[in-house]
Protein backbone atom coordinates (compact mmCIF):
# COMPACT_ATOMS: atom_id res chain seq x y z
CA UNK A 1 0.00 0.00 0.00
CA UNK A 2 1.54 3.28 -1.06
CA UNK A 3 2.06 5.94 1.54
CA UNK A 4 -0.66 9.28 0.00
CA UNK A 5 -0.72 12.49 0.00
CA UNK A 6 -3.12 14.86 -0.55
CA UNK A 7 -2.27 17.71 -2.33
CA UNK A 8 -2.32 19.75 -5.59
CA UNK A 9 -0.76 17.84 -8.09
CA UNK A 10 0.34 21.22 -9.68
CA UNK A 11 2.48 21.90 -6.59
CA UNK A 12 4.46 19.02 -7.67
CA UNK A 13 6.38 20.17 -11.08
CA UNK A 14 8.97 17.93 -11.82
CA UNK A 15 6.40 15.04 -11.48
CA UNK A 16 3.91 17.05 -13.63
CA UNK A 17 6.65 17.88 -15.78
CA UNK A 18 7.20 14.61 -16.29
CA UNK A 19 3.62 13.42 -17.03
CA UNK A 20 2.39 15.93 -19.16
CA UNK A 21 5.93 16.50 -20.95
CA UNK A 22 5.92 13.52 -22.43
CA UNK A 23 4.12 14.41 -25.79
CA UNK A 24 5.91 17.24 -26.12
CA UNK A 25 7.88 16.02 -29.79
CA UNK A 26 4.16 15.62 -31.37
CA UNK A 27 2.69 19.06 -29.80
CA UNK A 28 5.67 21.08 -30.69
CA UNK A 29 5.75 19.67 -34.32
CA UNK A 30 1.72 20.57 -34.47
CA UNK A 31 2.54 24.07 -33.23
CA UNK A 32 5.27 24.69 -36.27
CA UNK A 33 3.42 23.12 -38.70
CA UNK A 34 -0.53 25.03 -38.11
CA UNK A 35 1.92 28.30 -37.72
CA UNK A 36 3.40 27.81 -41.15
CA UNK A 37 -0.02 27.11 -42.49
CA UNK A 38 -2.63 29.22 -40.74
CA UNK A 39 -0.27 32.33 -39.67
CA UNK A 40 0.33 33.76 -43.40
CA UNK A 41 3.49 35.43 -42.19
CA UNK A 42 6.28 34.26 -40.48
CA UNK A 43 5.56 33.91 -36.44
CA UNK A 44 8.48 34.96 -34.25
CA UNK A 45 6.46 35.77 -31.05
CA UNK A 46 4.27 33.35 -28.73
CA UNK A 47 2.84 33.58 -25.61
CA UNK A 48 1.28 30.49 -23.30
CA UNK A 49 -1.55 31.17 -20.78
CA UNK A 50 -1.55 28.01 -18.31
CA UNK A 51 2.03 27.31 -19.20
CA UNK A 52 2.36 25.23 -16.43
CA UNK A 53 6.08 23.89 -16.29
CA UNK A 54 7.20 25.15 -19.59
CA UNK A 55 7.61 21.92 -21.11
CA UNK A 56 6.57 23.80 -24.38
CA UNK A 57 7.90 27.01 -24.03
CA UNK A 58 11.83 26.52 -23.68
CA UNK A 59 11.61 24.51 -26.37
CA UNK A 60 10.27 27.06 -28.95
CA UNK A 61 12.85 28.79 -27.21
CA UNK A 62 15.61 26.79 -28.36
CA UNK A 63 13.64 26.45 -31.64
CA UNK A 64 14.31 30.86 -31.95
CA UNK A 65 11.15 31.76 -30.77
CA UNK A 66 10.44 34.52 -28.37
CA UNK A 67 8.49 32.88 -25.48
CA UNK A 68 6.32 33.89 -22.71
CA UNK A 69 3.80 32.48 -20.18
CA UNK A 70 1.33 32.77 -17.15
CA UNK A 71 0.69 30.34 -14.18
CA UNK A 72 -1.83 30.56 -11.37
CA UNK A 73 0.87 28.30 -9.72
CA UNK A 74 3.88 30.16 -8.36
CA UNK A 75 5.63 26.73 -8.08
CA UNK A 76 4.97 25.42 -11.49
CA UNK A 77 6.36 29.43 -12.54
CA UNK A 78 9.18 28.83 -10.64
CA UNK A 79 10.25 25.61 -12.46
CA UNK A 80 9.68 27.41 -16.04
CA UNK A 81 11.38 30.13 -15.17
CA UNK A 82 14.45 28.04 -13.46
CA UNK A 83 14.67 25.50 -16.66
CA UNK A 84 14.35 28.54 -19.65
CA UNK A 85 17.36 30.60 -17.17
CA UNK A 86 19.08 27.08 -17.29
CA UNK A 87 18.85 26.95 -21.28
CA UNK A 88 20.08 30.61 -21.77
CA UNK A 89 16.82 32.73 -21.99
CA UNK A 90 15.45 34.99 -19.63
CA UNK A 91 12.75 34.02 -16.95
CA UNK A 92 9.54 34.92 -18.87
CA UNK A 93 7.00 33.77 -17.21
CA UNK A 94 4.82 35.14 -14.47
CA UNK A 95 2.14 34.24 -12.04
CA UNK A 96 -1.29 35.44 -13.39
CA UNK A 97 -4.85 34.60 -13.76
CA UNK A 98 -5.59 33.49 -17.30
CA UNK A 99 -8.82 35.22 -17.25
CA UNK A 100 -7.75 38.53 -16.02
CA UNK A 101 -3.99 39.73 -18.23
CA UNK A 102 -2.00 41.90 -20.31
CA UNK A 103 1.37 41.91 -22.33
CA UNK A 104 3.41 44.86 -22.59
CA UNK A 105 3.27 44.16 -26.69
CA UNK A 106 1.15 41.66 -28.81
CA UNK A 107 2.34 38.53 -30.45
CA UNK A 108 1.84 36.74 -33.21
CA UNK A 109 0.69 33.52 -32.02
CA UNK A 110 -0.33 31.96 -28.14
CA UNK A 111 -1.44 28.41 -27.40
CA UNK A 112 -2.86 26.46 -24.43
CA UNK A 113 -2.74 22.77 -25.65
CA UNK A 114 -3.94 20.12 -22.80
CA UNK A 115 -7.34 21.07 -21.12
CA UNK A 116 -6.35 24.08 -18.90
CA UNK A 117 -9.14 26.20 -20.28
CA UNK A 118 -11.33 24.06 -18.68
CA UNK A 119 -10.17 24.98 -15.52
CA UNK A 120 -12.32 28.12 -15.83
CA UNK A 121 -15.72 27.18 -13.79
CA UNK A 122 -18.17 29.62 -15.78
CA UNK A 123 -19.37 31.90 -18.66
CA UNK A 124 -17.44 35.19 -17.40
CA UNK A 125 -14.17 34.11 -16.87
CA UNK A 126 -13.89 31.86 -19.72
CA UNK A 127 -14.66 34.88 -22.51
CA UNK A 128 -13.23 37.15 -20.46
CA UNK A 129 -10.03 34.56 -20.78
CA UNK A 130 -10.53 34.29 -24.60
CA UNK A 131 -11.17 38.40 -24.65
CA UNK A 132 -7.67 38.68 -23.25
CA UNK A 133 -6.05 36.15 -25.53
CA UNK A 134 -7.87 38.19 -28.22
CA UNK A 135 -6.24 41.53 -26.88
CA UNK A 136 -2.57 40.33 -26.58
CA UNK A 137 -2.43 38.90 -30.49
CA UNK A 138 -1.42 41.26 -33.29
CA UNK A 139 -4.26 41.35 -35.86
CA UNK A 140 -4.26 38.23 -37.64
CA UNK A 141 -2.30 36.22 -34.90
CA UNK A 142 -3.61 32.67 -33.96
CA UNK A 143 -4.36 31.36 -30.95
CA UNK A 144 -4.64 27.48 -30.60
CA UNK A 145 -6.59 26.17 -28.19
CA UNK A 146 -6.81 22.38 -26.84
CA UNK A 147 -10.00 20.78 -24.91
CA UNK A 148 -12.01 17.95 -24.42
CA UNK A 149 -15.59 18.01 -25.23
CA UNK A 150 -18.39 15.85 -24.02
CA UNK A 151 -19.79 14.31 -26.75
CA UNK A 152 -23.84 14.14 -27.29
CA UNK A 153 -24.37 11.06 -29.27
CA UNK A 154 -22.07 8.57 -27.58
CA UNK A 155 -20.76 7.75 -24.07
CA UNK A 156 -18.11 9.80 -23.01
CA UNK A 157 -14.54 8.65 -22.06
CA UNK A 158 -14.84 8.61 -17.90
CA UNK A 159 -11.17 7.33 -17.33
CA UNK A 160 -7.41 7.86 -18.35
CA UNK A 161 -4.00 5.94 -17.12
CA UNK A 162 -0.93 6.93 -18.33
CA UNK A 163 3.05 6.39 -17.23
CA UNK A 164 6.12 8.31 -18.00
CA UNK A 165 9.85 7.49 -16.62
CA UNK A 166 12.68 9.49 -16.98
CA UNK A 167 16.22 8.31 -15.45
CA UNK A 168 15.09 5.98 -11.78
CA UNK A 169 12.07 8.80 -11.42
CA UNK A 170 8.96 6.61 -12.65
CA UNK A 171 5.14 8.46 -12.42
CA UNK A 172 1.75 6.11 -13.03
CA UNK A 173 -0.82 8.59 -13.65
CA UNK A 174 -4.73 7.86 -13.38
CA UNK A 175 -7.59 10.12 -14.36
CA UNK A 176 -11.40 9.39 -14.11
CA UNK A 177 -15.19 11.35 -13.49
CA UNK A 178 -16.56 10.95 -10.31
CA UNK A 179 -19.64 13.32 -11.34
CA UNK A 180 -20.53 15.01 -14.51
CA UNK A 181 -23.54 17.53 -14.06
CA UNK A 182 -24.56 18.45 -17.50
CA UNK A 183 -26.72 21.10 -16.16
CA UNK A 184 -24.47 22.77 -13.96
CA UNK A 185 -21.63 22.69 -16.52
CA UNK A 186 -19.05 21.04 -14.27
CA UNK A 187 -17.20 17.71 -14.35
CA UNK A 188 -15.53 16.78 -10.64
CA UNK A 189 -12.75 14.34 -11.56
CA UNK A 190 -10.08 12.35 -8.93
CA UNK A 191 -6.61 12.45 -10.34
CA UNK A 192 -3.29 10.21 -8.59
CA UNK A 193 0.67 10.38 -9.71
CA UNK A 194 2.04 7.27 -8.42
CA UNK A 195 5.46 8.55 -7.93
CA UNK A 196 8.38 5.83 -7.69
CA UNK A 197 12.24 6.93 -6.92
CA UNK A 198 14.87 3.91 -6.53
CA UNK A 199 14.13 4.68 -2.60
CA UNK A 200 11.04 5.40 -2.23
CA UNK A 201 7.20 4.99 -3.33
CA UNK A 202 4.07 7.33 -2.77
CA UNK A 203 0.69 8.80 -4.36
CA UNK A 204 -0.32 12.15 -4.57
CA UNK A 205 -3.87 12.37 -4.57
CA UNK A 206 -6.36 15.87 -5.91
CA UNK A 207 -9.59 16.32 -7.02
CA UNK A 208 -10.01 18.33 -9.66
CA UNK A 209 -13.00 20.29 -11.32
CA UNK A 210 -13.43 20.94 -15.10
CA UNK A 211 -16.32 23.00 -16.61
CA UNK A 212 -18.06 20.97 -19.18
CA UNK A 213 -18.71 21.78 -23.11
CA UNK A 214 -20.68 20.46 -25.78
CA UNK A 215 -19.59 21.25 -29.41
CA UNK A 216 -22.81 23.76 -29.39
CA UNK A 217 -21.28 25.33 -26.60
CA UNK A 218 -17.47 25.65 -27.49
CA UNK A 219 -18.90 27.53 -30.59
CA UNK A 220 -21.35 29.49 -28.79
CA UNK A 221 -18.82 31.20 -26.43
CA UNK A 222 -16.08 31.88 -29.48
CA UNK A 223 -18.63 33.66 -31.45
CA UNK A 224 -19.02 35.48 -27.99
CA UNK A 225 -15.57 36.95 -28.71
CA UNK A 226 -15.97 38.86 -31.74
CA UNK A 227 -12.30 39.09 -32.70
CA UNK A 228 -11.77 35.58 -32.88
CA UNK A 229 -12.58 33.32 -35.75
CA UNK A 230 -12.29 29.49 -36.57
CA UNK A 231 -10.03 28.60 -39.52
CA UNK A 232 -9.29 25.03 -38.79
CA UNK A 233 -9.81 22.06 -36.02
CA UNK A 234 -7.72 19.37 -35.29
CA UNK A 235 -7.93 16.16 -32.87
CA UNK A 236 -5.37 15.33 -30.40
CA UNK A 237 -3.96 13.31 -33.23
CA UNK A 238 -1.89 16.55 -34.10
CA UNK A 239 -1.82 16.18 -37.72
CA UNK A 240 -2.11 19.28 -39.59
CA UNK A 241 -2.42 17.65 -43.01
CA UNK A 242 -5.89 16.30 -41.31
CA UNK A 243 -8.42 18.50 -40.37
CA UNK A 244 -11.69 17.52 -38.79
CA UNK A 245 -15.64 18.07 -38.49
CA UNK A 246 -16.21 19.04 -35.29
CA UNK A 247 -19.89 17.08 -34.67
CA UNK A 248 -21.63 15.97 -31.97
CA UNK A 249 -19.61 12.87 -31.28
CA UNK A 250 -16.09 15.09 -31.00
CA UNK A 251 -14.77 14.60 -27.76
CA UNK A 252 -10.62 15.90 -28.18
CA UNK A 253 -10.20 19.39 -30.94
CA UNK A 254 -7.68 21.51 -31.11
CA UNK A 255 -9.59 25.23 -32.00
CA UNK A 256 -6.91 27.33 -34.35
CA UNK A 257 -8.62 30.86 -33.72
CA UNK A 258 -7.19 33.65 -35.63
CA UNK A 259 -7.64 37.74 -34.82
CA UNK A 260 -9.70 39.51 -37.11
Amino acid sequence: MLETIQGHLYDFPRYYDLVFGSDWKAELDFLLAAFAKHAGRPVKSLFEPACGTGRLMFRLAKAGYRVAGLDLNERAVKYCNDRLLRHGFRPTAFVADMSDFTLPRPVDAAFNMINSFRHLLDQKSSQAHLRCVADCLKPGGLYLLGLHLTPTTTQPLDEESWSAQRGNLCVNTRLWSTERNLKQRVEHCRMTFDVFTPTRGFRIEDTVRFRTYTRRQALELIRRVESLEIVATYDFAYDVDAPIQVDDATEDVVFVLRKT
